[in-house]
Formats: C-alpha cells, sequence, structure tokens
C-alpha cells in the first residue's frame, strides 16, 4: 500500500493546480467588485457592427410624440442649435416656474424681470400695485411641482424663433392680508394647487442663452 503521506501530498498537489487554474481564468475579487465586461472583439473575416443612425431622439421623444409636429419643431431647434436639450429645457423651466410664481406672489418683480416679457411683465407690475394700493399682502410658500408637461412647441425657420408651451400644476401656500394684519384669504395650513399654461420663447442659436415667458394662461 502507499504512504498516507504520499496520498496526501498528491492530493494537494490536485488542489494547488485547480485553485492556479480557476484563478487564471476567473481572476480574484474583493467585496462587491462589479464582473468585468467582455471586450470588445471582431471575428476575422467579418465586419465589426456599426451603430445605425437617423434613429428616434429620446431626449424629444421622451416629452412628445415620435413624428409628431411638435417633434418636428424640437429636433429643427437643435439642428440650429446643437447644444440645446428638451429635457435641460423643462427642467430649467420648471425652475424658472417656481422662481416667477413666488417672485409674482411676493412682489419681488425685479429678479425675475429679465426672464419675463414686456408686456408680461407691466401687467404684473400693475397687479401688485393694485394689490399695495388696496393694503393688502400675500404671504407664500411654494411647496413644489407636481406635474411639468411639455404640450406644444413651435420653430420658425426664418426668424429662429422658438416658442414651448409647458403646463405646470403646483402646490403652494398662500395667504392674504389686510393692512391691518387681518386674514382676507387662505390659510397657511391649506396646500392649495397652481395650474397654469404657460409659452416660452426664444431665438435658437442667438448669444443670449435665456428663454422668456412670453404668454401666460391659467
Amino acid at each position: 500500500m502507499e504512504s498516507p503521506m504520499v496520498s496526501i501530498l498528491v492530493l494537494a498537489g490536485i488542489a494547488i493546480f485547480l485553485f492556479l487554474r480557476l484563478r487564471s481564468v476567473l481572476g480574484t475579487r474583493d467585496g462587491f467588485e462589479k464582473p468585468r465586461m467582455p471586450e470588445p472583439t471582431s471575428r476575422r473575416g467579418q465586419p465589426d457592427l456599426e451603430v445605425i443612425e437617423g434613429g428616434p431622439d429620446n431626449d424629444i421623444t421622451d416629452h412628445v410624440a415620435e413624428g409628431s409636429a411638435q417633434a418636428n419643431a424640437l429636433a429643427a431647434m437643435k439642428r440650429v442649435e446643437p447644444g440645446f436639450g428638451v429635457s435641460d429645457f423643462v427642467q430649467g423651466a420648471r425652475g424658472a416656474y417656481e422662481m416667477i410664481l413666488m417672485g409674482f406672489e411676493n412682489g419681488e418683480l425685479n429678479d425675475i424681470q429679465p426672464f419675463i416679457a414686456e408686456d408680461i411683465f407691466e401687467s404684473f407690475v400693475e397687479a401688485v400695485s393694485q394689490r399695495e394700493d388696496q393694503g393688502l399682502s400675500i404671504e407664500a410658500n411654494f411647496i413644489g411641482v407636481r406635474e411639468t408637461t411639455l404640450l406644444n412647441a413651435t420653430f420658425d425657420e426664418t426668424t429662429r424663433m422658438a416658442e414651448i408651451t409647458m403646463r405646470f400644476v403646483g402646490e403652494l401656500t398662500s395667504v392674504v392680508y389686510d393692512r391691518d394684519g387681518n386674514v382676507v384669504e387662505g390659510d397657511a395650513k391649506t396646500v392649495k394647487k397652481q395650474k397654469d399654461t404657460w409659452v416660452f420663447a426664444r431665438s435658437m442659436g442667438g448669444d443670449d442663452p435665456n428663454w422668456q415667458l412670453v404668454s401666460t394662461d391659467a
């Protein structure tokens, strides 16, 4: 019979060989290291796969139907100004909505003037002035935007003027006080919905990157 020691050495040698073999195939990993992705390879005699261009632009189709008039208008904007992103615009419009809405509610119009067309700004000034003449003041607190929807988009190829219509549903608290501090309307503990349809406009490809609010419709 073979010596037990010899058998143990033979088994140990086989185990070490298998360990080294598996390590060369699998590699080593620590903790939650992600598995390595296979390197792209091309087989001799066969061409590499090419990315097919001309597919739908997800930056557009995430917001409007593919092939719609709105989608075509947005695509035209992006051709004139390649750096323009629809999703970036929607996010910016969401922030502008809060800034402009709260600027109007609180009567602080100077900071929002660059983002509002002249006629819209004048109507805001008039409304705030009437409020002040009546001795009314508003205490408003913005809660958030529940919905943001791109409703329409148009683009004039000749003037390069773009217009995008957005629908917002915001939530805020608003209380109106008279000059004596009495509550005339609203409740600080009641959240109300504010629904607005706003149109933003801008000349694409120009030096001014700011969109302006050119129309409002509740």
